[in-house]
């Protein structure tokens, strides 16, 4: 199988301005691909990692990528898929960004190998230099405006409340510059993006064919989106990044493998670098026997081990495994930050575990896992009351600051799966 047999089976085909004509093309030798993003935050999300996957792909097959940072349209805003005027970034904040991404995107193309390395290229570069009436005379008259005006992207706009401002509107135009700079300078034949992209990226296409009549290709893939049709890489708490400190490794895990049964196959052939083999293996386990989610904890593994190393991954499986009543052994303090945020927390006051200590019994009440002490007395004796995931039988039990995690937790369980943190305040 071929890489574009490949991309077409793992569903990462919309549209292609020549399939036939490009898939010749890669028979001949490498092509140059590329695929842009906007760096509007200091971090990318999960929404980037299918295009970057993507560039990625076409890596291993020994073509040439080229992953284009926005810094000169990400002052403008894309106007795909969205209802509103984005907030207008600095260059100052825009170039802090792309820094901090730089290191992100390391983990998934290879800058450092011999052969094809993989280029990170800005936009600005030769954006910033054009003057208006440059860009007016040498890009903007092959435009007409009737067919920007039938562009989705653009005709969505208009035809909502906000309307769409005269600088989103030029945001094709500096796409498409882009993508004739990269085929004039840099011989890059193909550009890839969101099916959303495809009126940016066609009017790249139409613009080298007009300016040096070159051929280019554009590529598009299914934006990727819940089983209810809503934005993917979204949680309650907002957006799941890859920067570890916006969102830790554990829940970055939890992520995926909280997936949705019907979503986790096109996942794993999407976000995971998985043989059709081994997918399809998976895809067996999972329609015998869904309950054991197999396919769910390898496609977490996959997609956490690739973004975090395979440290974070041994530390989100750590942190996972202890909400199943593994001991809790060596697990670091940070690990352990990550279970306090699953599971209801309470504040005890460190002087109510000094000298004799304060009643297990007690704090079962408090924590909530128990209505009386009565009740907590007769759990205990059950055997079903946890303290720091080890059985505790002895309802006399006084807890001190000897029993803390880290001086500062102690982990409460009733049952299998009921949990309170008591966290002690000053």
């Amino acid at each position: 199988m071929n890489l574009i047999e490949d991309l077409q089976w793992r569903g990462l085909y919309t549209d292609c301005t020549d399939l036939e004509a490009l898939t010749k093309r890669m028979t001949e030798g490498p092509v140059t691909v590329y695929c842009g993003f906007d760096p509007t935050g200091d971090s990318l999300h999960v929404g980037h990692l299918v295009p970057q996957l993507l560039l990625r792909r076409f890596q291993l097959a020994g073509h040439l990528a080229i992953t284009l940072a926005g810094g000169a349209t990400g002052m403008v805003g894309d106007p795909s898929g969205k209802s509103a005027e984005r907030n207008l970034l600095t260059r100052e904040q825009l170039n802090a960004n792309v820094a901090s991404v730089k290191g992100q995107l390391a983990r998934l193309l290879d800058f450092e190998c011999v052969g094809n390395p993989a280029r990170l290229m800005d936009n600005a570069d030769w954006t910033a230099p054009m003057s208006f009436l440059d860009f007016l005379r040498d890009i903007g008259k092959h435009f007409s405006v009737n067919t920007m005006l039938a562009k989705d992207s653009v005709k969505s706009r208009m035809e909502g409340d906000s309307g769409i401002s005269y600088t989103e509107f030029s945001y094709q135009l500096l796409q498409a510059n882009d993508f004739y700079h990269l085929r004039k300078e840099h011989n890059c034949e193909l550009q890839i993006g969101g099916s959303d992209q495809w009126g940016n990226i066609t009017a790249g296409t139409d613009l080298i064919r007009k300016k040096i009549g070159a051929t280019a290709w554009g590529w598009t893939f299914p934006l990727i989106t819940k089983s209810d049709g809503t934005k993917f890489g979204k949680t309650e708490g907002g957006a799941v990044w890859l920067d570890p400190q916006k969102t830790s490794p554990y829940k970055f895990y939890q992520f995926f493998v909280n997936t949705e049964d019907v979503k986790v196959v096109e996942y794993l052939k999407k976000f995971t670098f998985l043989s059709r083999a081994e997918i399809e293996e998976l895809e067996a386990k999972h329609t015998a026997n869904p309950g054991a989610r197999e396919a769910h904890k390898a496609l977490a593994r996959e997609v956490t081990q690739l973004i975090h190393g395979q440290a974070a991954l041994d530390a989100a499986l750590k942190a996972s495994d202890i909400l199943f009543g593994a001991e809790i052994g060596d697990t670091t303090e940070e690990t352990f930050r990550d279970v306090v945020g699953e599971v209801p927390t309470k504040e005890i006051n460190a002087t109510q575990l000094a000298d004799a200590g304060a009643p297990l019994v007690e704090l079962l009440v408090h924590s909530g896992l128990c209505p009386s002490k009565g009740q907590a007395r007769k759990d205990i004796d059950g055997g079903g009351i946890y303290v720091n995931n080890v059985k505790s039988t002895d309802n006399g039990r006084a807890i001190t600051n000897a029993d803390l995690l880290f001086g500062k937790y102690l982990l409460l369980r009733k049952g299998k799966r009921s949990y309170t943190v008591l966290a002690v305040s000053a």
